[in-house]
């Protein structure tokens, strides 16, 4: 049996990688002509270096694309690159289990130079702007990179200056105000929640985009849970409890999927937190929160403790793109990942227009429908891979419990264990906590970021 470094020589020698790419057009999936006698690309830059895939990002979405491509055998030593600045590579959905007291941050991060394969090229750079007509990225310390494909995920960004007085409260170390959404506060928030005895405690979430909209969620929950075990707040006498909670949301609702939405909402009421509804944080002064509601009218409440998600968004470098669509956010189609205008452009992830929740989840059924339809290019072919929606969010409603809520386009609830078990994933279960405490960030860096995950499908051979 040929060696994957053979394998990957003797198909390139025999211009498996050739093909015409073709401009971009919503055909739906399996319908009609293909892509691959429509347009021609144009000469890349000959000063350039070049590869055959450049990955913009080397995040979650970077690193599983980038892998499966290169186990799929079709590519050569540095045919494939990937572009970060980054020195660390986080799994971001266990900062929720710092903030919860349930992990060490140290714990759940890794050099990015370690996890990308030797045989990928990797520029620890940034990217400065992006010329798709003539496939060339520029980066930011002038160098030009010319590509094949590009695929684009570099996630979204925290905007803090967005909620005035936010950075300020982050970065002092006595304030009562924290968060879970970044590396260097994730643990400040269960030192203040552990010290809080008396007074009143809100948890935000913002309007417009956010990163796993469960998340701000998780933290309250188990806030809760650790108040109640303490007698510090008494879920059926909240009145009488030194500690008041509220939860103040952009949204209207609990969560954007009815079926979860109407089981949160109920444990929030028999809990005894507070609902602020369509309450979008926009300013910290002192121990006053500040909120805007949707006819513009401002509301102000005392806090003593505050865990606040900052607002987020598009990276300018791709906001002020020809990728980006209007809200800022690459523009791809929902079911192909392809971009829209641009043929040979692709992307998943955060920063992509997939109207669906941006987990790591939703990842895992992006990644592998993206990167077959490349291949399939690659072969002169029609696009048959279709993504449709799929996400999850495994929310913590206490200590030693999960509801794993999982859906796809058009808030469809589409369950794992309720399709093959008939359980209700609604109802938080321990064994879902198990998932999210131990399996999840485990399969993780064990499987995922090498490019053998597919979430719910399994491993990918």
């Amino acid at each position: 049996m040929l060696s994957r470094r053979a394998l990957r020589s003797s198909r390139l020698a025999a211009g498996m990688l050739g093909y015409t790419p073709a401009a971009s057009n919503r055909a739906p999936i399996g319908i009609g002509r293909s892509f691959a006698t429509e347009a021609v690309i144009p000469p890349m830059h000959r000063t350039s270096p070049s590869h055959k895939i450049v990955i913009v990002g080397g995040g979650t979405a970077g690193l599983a694309v980038s892998h499966q491509l290169l186990r799929s055998g079709r590519f050569a030593t540095d045919d494939i690159a990937v572009v970060d600045p980054a020195t660390w590579h986080h799994y971001q959905p266990g900062w929720t289990l710092v903030g919860g007291g349930l992990k060490k941050k140290e714990d759940l991060r890794s050099a990015l130079d370690t996890l990308v394969d030797k045989e990928i090229k990797l520029y620890n750079d940034s990217v400065a702007t992006f010329n798709p007509e003539d496939n060339l990225i520029t980066l930011s310390n002038g160098h030009q990179i010319g590509y094949n494909h590009l695929v684009v995920v570099p996630g979204i960004t925290m905007k803090y200056d967005q909620i005035k007085g936010l950075s300020e409260a982050l970065a002092d170390p006595h304030s009562p105000v924290s968060t879970i959404y970044s590396y260097q506060t994730c643990d400040k928030v269960d030192r203040t929640i552990a010290k809080f005895r008396k007074g009143n405690a809100i948890f935000s979430q913002p309007a417009g985009i956010v990163k796993c909209a469960g998340a701000p969620q998780k933290i309250l929950w188990m806030a809760v849970d650790k108040w109640t075990q303490a007698g510090l707040f008494r879920p059926l006498d909240p009145g009488a409890s030194p500690i008041k909670i509220s939860f103040a949301t952009g949204l209207p609702v609990m969560f954007g999927v009815p079926k979860y939405s109407k089981k949160l909402d109920k444990l929030r009421t028999e809990r005894g937190v507070e609902g602020l509804f369509q309450h979008d944080l926009v300013e910290i002064n002192g121990d006053k929160a500040i909120f805007t509601l949707p006819d513009g009218e401002k509301v102000t409440r005392q806090f003593d403790l505050l865990h606040a998600v900052p607002k987020m968004g598009p990276h300018s470098f791709i906001a002020e793109s020809t990728l980006a669509n209007e809200v800022g956010l690459v523009d791809v189609d929902e079911h192909t990942t392809r971009h829209k205008r641009f043929s040979n452009v692709w992307s998943i992830g955060d920063a992509s227009a997939l109207p669906t929740s941006k987990t790591a989840a939703a990842i895992t059924s992006q990644a592998p429908v993206l990167v077959s339809n490349i291949l399939r290019t690659l072969d002169g072919k029609e696009l048959d891979a279709s993504y449709d929606g799929y996400t999850s969010c495994p929310l913590i409603t206490e200590y030693g419990k999960v509801m794993l809520t999982e859906f796809r386009y058009g808030a469809e609830v589409k369950e794992t264990f309720g399709d093959l078990f008939g359980i209700d994933q609604s109802v938080p279960r321990r064994v879902f906590y198990q998932l999210k405490k131990h399996f999840f960030p485990w399969i993780y860096y064990k499987s995922m970021v090498k490019g053998t995950w597919a979430g719910p499908k399994g491993f990918i051979r």
